[in-house]
């Protein structure tokens, strides 16, 4: 049930970058659009639990050496993978460009997922 919770969270997320963000886009009826919506959130967690343990394993000096700020570059990047994966895919979620879209984008939907995250228990207490 929790993953559930947390695959609608990220919707929501991702839902609201597509109303604060111009460059990120969702079409379709409103159906269509949760759907696709779901279905991103879908994708970009998988794009997330597999490439990011990856990219830090093998780029971890370059963390260091930028003390961290290249995570931002990774989550634009892992974003804008996630628009092409859903483009691949036949999904009407697209990411214009890299710099304002895909990296505010993805901080977005980040700081949005963390904050709803808080509020729902995790089920471990």
């Amino acid at each position: 049930m929790g993953i559930i919770i947390r695959l609608a969270i990220t919707a929501v997320s991702l839902w609201i970058a597509t109303l604060v963000i111009d460059g990120i886009e969702v079409s379709g009826t409103a159906a269509g659009k949760a759907g696709t919506l779901l279905a991103v959130a879908a994708i970009f967690g998988l794009v997330n639990a597999v490439l990011r343990p990856i990219i830090k394993t093998i780029g971890c000096g370059l963390y260091v050496f930028t003390l961290g700020l290249i995570a931002v570059v990774v989550n634009g990047l892992l974003f804008m993978l996630t628009s092409w994966i859903a483009g691949q895919l036949d999904l009407s979620f697209h990411v214009d460009s890299f710099w304002p879209s895909a990296v505010l984008g993805a901080l977005l939907v980040g700081i949005v997922s963390w904050l709803l995250n808080m509020l729902v228990p995790d089920g471990d207490d």
